[in-house]
């Protein structure tokens, strides 16, 4: 754990007070101070921990998790999960229908079940909502007895322990344990979420604000986002604007927007040392060469860019300044900033911060740099020994094809527009959407109704749901009238 320290509020308090004013109004989400936490590297420390906190659990176990996949791991905690529900523990479990689909079974979900855990899908396809399957639940969350929590990067899998008789290195990945009364707006982050998927918690089961284990102690943010609610982009925006010194990310599915890539730039520009680490590999191939598409302007900059050498680089992290320092579910693009639920750590604390930054520049060493060559092009170096990572080909995120979307519509858009210059590696995505589009244009010229046909049925779908929704909304408003006669 961190020890707490006391803060400093005598030097530039009015300073201080703005900028939590400017913190919780972008955030969303107040300080707590009076918190401890741990920061748990990789699935070596931060599994047994979570187990040894559900295999404790007298009360509550909340566990609000992407993917839990059906295997070794997935079924340790399947088991785990059991035995404290038939314990009498009230165990409530929510997992995203797209992080489940093909990673777990149903009938791995009917023995949680008939075991005693209930069990909740997060947004499944619905008739009335064609598109409403984009909108996912990305966090990785779990709070026990309403005494401790875990916000994490990680998901519940083979691939984060890795597997050494396939030579499989365990994903890098981070994670945070919580205790204190930040407690309660994790637990409230839940309680959204399980009422968004059926009835809401019991009043007795939601936490209230307990007092702080220490004074000051560590001070803390929860920021809990929804979808197109933004906090966590603001939060990123003003950071970048904010720090002063040093600035190093992590992030899994990197593809920044440009309104985030002229903040990062702009700070380097300003001296700041700014740094991202991505993965050198990814669990889906196409999405580093279109991620690498996006660093020429940030290295234009000064931004220096590393690629993790090892398995894959799955955190989701920020330090600043030796001050501040996030941790959590949210990736550095538009899909976890505005379309999913999220839940990160926000934490205010020099120690801990400092810890980040040890732990960063650890990882340093097991990467590559990124660089522009003489002829301003990107240019990654790899290892010339060393056998390359294996990594698992099923993936851990949505955002990761979300993100590789984004890259390919950066680079038609950037095509089109002349509004930047062009990689080489953005070669063969110019040349195969330049071949598909003049395939449209083909189709619809000698063939308009094999283009018209595909083009009415996508039209139908959401053509029949907003007549239903409407037809539903309509009788709620007959009803409405009829009550108030």
């Amino acid at each position: 754990m961190t020890t707490p320290r006391p803060r400093d509020r005598s030097a530039n308090p009015g300073l201080r007070d703005l900028a939590d004013q400017m913190f919780s109004r972008a955030s969303g989400a107040g300080l707590r101070e009076g918190n401890a936490i741990r920061l748990l590297r990789n699935a070596a420390e931060n599994y047994p921990a979570w187990l040894d906190a559900i295999r404790g659990a007298t009360q509550t176990i909340h566990m609000e998790m992407y993917i839990i996949h059906e295997d070794e791991q997935g079924r340790m905690f399947g088991d785990a999960l059991i035995a404290q529900a038939k314990a009498g523990v009230r165990v409530r479990v929510i997992y995203d229908w797209v992080g489940g689909f093909r990673n777990t079974s149903r009938s791995f979900w009917r023995r949680l079940r008939e075991g005693g855990v209930d069990v909740r899908c997060y947004n499944p396809p619905h008739f009335d909502s064609p598109i409403g399957w984009l909108s996912r639940d990305h966090r990785k969350v779990i709070v026990v007895d309403r005494t401790v929590a875990f916000v994490t990067g990680l998901c519940i899998g083979q691939a984060w322990t890795g597997d050494p008789a396939r030579h499989r290195d365990p994903w890098r990945d981070t994670g945070v344990e919580v205790r204190g009364p930040a407690i309660a707006d994790v637990e409230d982050g839940f309680a959204d979420s399980w009422a968004a998927t059926g009835d809401p918690l019991p009043p007795e089961d939601i936490a209230p604000v307990k007092p702080a284990l220490a004074n000051p102690g560590v001070a803390l943010r929860i920021v809990a986002t929804v979808p197109s609610t933004a906090g966590l982009f603001r939060v990123d925006q003003l950071v970048a604007g904010l720090a002063r010194r040093t600035l190093w990310l992590a992030d899994a599915y990197y593809a920044g927007t440009t309104p985030y890539v002229q903040a990062l730039r702009a700070a380097a520009e300003d001296g700041v040392d700014v740094r991202l680490l991505v993965p050198g590999s990814s669990d889906v191939p196409i999405v580093s060469p279109l991620s690498r598409a996006g660093y020429r302007p940030l290295l234009e900059a000064g931004v220096r860019v590393f690629e993790w050498n090892g398995s894959m680089m799955h955190a989701k992290t920020a330090v600043a300044d030796s001050r501040w320092a996030r941790v959590g579910s949210t990736n550095l693009n538009v899909t976890s900033w505005l379309g999913n639920r999220e839940l990160d750590v926000i934490v205010e604390d020099e120690p801990f911060a400092k810890q980040m930054e040890a732990m960063f520049a650890d990882d340093l060493g097991n990467a590559t740099e990124v660089v522009l060559d003489a002829r301003n092009r990107v240019r990654a170096p790899r290892p010339v020994t060393g056998r390359p990572p294996l990594i698992s080909s099923r993936g851990s995120s949505g955002g990761r094809a979300v993100a590789g979307a984004f890259r390919i519509g950066s680079t038609v858009s950037a095509a089109v527009t002349d509004r930047r210059v062009l990689e080489p590696i953005e070669a063969h995505i110019a040349l195969l959407a330049g071949t598909a589009l003049v395939g449209l244009v083909a189709l619809a010229l000698w063939f308009p109704r094999g283009l018209a046909y595909p083009v009415a049925a996508l039209a139908a779908w959401p053509a029949a749901a907003l007549l239903a929704r409407g037809l539903a909304l309509l009788r709620d408003r007959r009803a409405e009238r009829d009550v108030t006669k």
